[in-house]
């Protein structure tokens, strides 16, 4: 029965990636979209004359005439307004709404490999690093799924499931094994709630480094240097974006401090004290000092732009290395992670 759940398990695995594949290049043509349509946008506001932009009342640049265009636009006796005022967000191009319904299908398959793991097991699935890497990669889209319903963060559909394929094809490739009894400082409470906030956080903090990224982007288009991608204009502004990924950074780094405190607890439960300057623990403050540091930075020094965003993609580069790099090439207490 296990053996058979665990097939099923990688089945629904490896199905979720090709469709992660299929949904990657739908979001990569709906980026060629976006700046094809601010291309095209771009040189038919250059034939309008100021006068006649005027009579027909247009005031917003541009890209504003792409369905892609994520800010609104005020128009003088627009018909497309809704009857409170504001103006109605146009539908999303068939791309990008292919894009989002393989993600979902995907996700779903995504999360029933670790269903079928963890029900194989007999265990929550996320006790090694390749269950660990199932679970992480499926709480990051799960976050980026949710996240839609408060905000439009889809232009950063490439990033979440080209980085989720890329994890997956890692782990499933370098860091398989079959499932196994629990070493006994994991078999406790700690590894549901410490492991499991560290993921989601962990997801957070991925969308976050994708909106710095974009950010930095932006920002050098805004500011006239050699960066021409069209799709930025159907884009947040950089300040936007930055806003964004500083309002998820804050919510990571709460979960991230809770991690660290439920881990310390486990610590004394498991072997007898709080803190042995471990390389793991000593790796998951430093990652907690980085972040702590740009909410400081942020909040107190003034700092914007492109310092905050390096920042946010530091802090992030961290946890990829704390990860990988630390888990297999240094030794310690949590070297079971590595099984």
């Amino acid at each position: 029965m296990t053996e058979t759940l665990v097939s099923y398990s990688l089945i629904a695995i490896y199905s979720a990636m090709a469709i992660y594949t299929l949904a990657f290049v739908m979001f990569a043509v709906d980026v060629a979209r976006r700046s094809v349509e601010s291309s095209d946008a771009a040189a038919d506001a250059t034939g309008l004359s100021a006068s006649s932009a005027r009579r027909t009342g247009i005031i917003e640049a541009a890209s504003a005439d792409s369905p892609y265009a994520t800010t609104t636009t005020t128009l003088i006796g627009d018909d497309s307004s809704s009857a409170d005022g504001k103006p109605v967000r146009p539908s999303s191009p068939k791309y990008l709404r292919l894009a989002m319904a393989m993600t979902v299908i995907a996700w779903l398959l995504h999360v029933s490999a670790v269903v079928l793991r963890g029900v194989a097991a007999n265990r929550v699935p996320w006790a090694n690093m390749f269950e660990f890497t199932l679970t992480a990669t499926a709480i990051i889209v799960g976050v980026f799924l949710l996240v839609q319903f408060w905000q439009d963060l889809r232009f950063l559909g490439s990033f979440i499931t080209g980085f989720s394929l890329i994890a997956l094809g890692v782990g499933t490739s370098s860091f398989y094994v079959d499932v196994v009894p629990l070493p006994p400082a994991l078999q406790s409470v700690w590894l549901v709630i410490h492991v499991f906030v560290a993921s989601l956080s962990t997801g957070v903090f991925a969308l976050a480094a994708g909106l710095s990224i974009v950010q930095l982007m932006q920002a050098r288009r805004e500011s006239g240097k050699a960066l021409k991608l069209r799709f930025l204009d159907t884009l947040p502004a950089a300040e936007r974006l930055e806003t964004l990924a500083y309002r998820l950074t804050v919510v990571g780094f709460v979960m991230w401090t809770f991690t660290l405190i439920a881990g310390a607890v486990w610590a004394e439960r498991a072997w007898g004290r709080y803190w042995g300057w471990d390389t793991k623990e000593v790796w998951t403050f430093i990652i907690w000092t980085i972040y702590a540091g740009y909410i400081h930075a942020r909040a107190t020094r003034g700092w914007r732009g492109s310092r905050s965003a390096w920042l946010a993609i530091v802090g992030f580069t961290a946890i990829v290395f704390n990860f990988t790099i630390v888990n297999l090439f240094f030794k310690g207490l949590h070297a079971y992670s590595g099984l």
